[in-house]
């Protein structure tokens, strides 16, 4: 079964327990090399994530009279 990747929230409460932990000293420096590397992939996810969001958002447009309208959204497969 493939694991699931953590939500924007998950991802983002786990980068703030490896950054306590790296900056407290809490952990050696080949763990806190590990847990680094396993940092930078979350915060790759968290973009990805946050990009993702950016492009669903900006399908909003505004029409003339300042008014919102729904832009059809296209999809990522497409």
């Amino acid at each position: 079964m493939a694991k699931r990747k953590p939500t924007f929230e998950e991802a983002l409460a786990q980068l703030e327990t490896i950054a306590q932990q790296i900056e407290q000293g809490e952990i050696g420096l080949e763990e806190s090399i590990t847990q680094y590397e396993k940092g930078m992939a979350l915060v790759k996810q968290c973009r990805d994530i946050l990009a993702k969001a950016e492009r669903k958002i900006q399908q909003l447009q505004e029409r003339e009279d300042g008014s919102l309208e729904a832009a059809p959204l296209v999809r990522e497969s497409e």
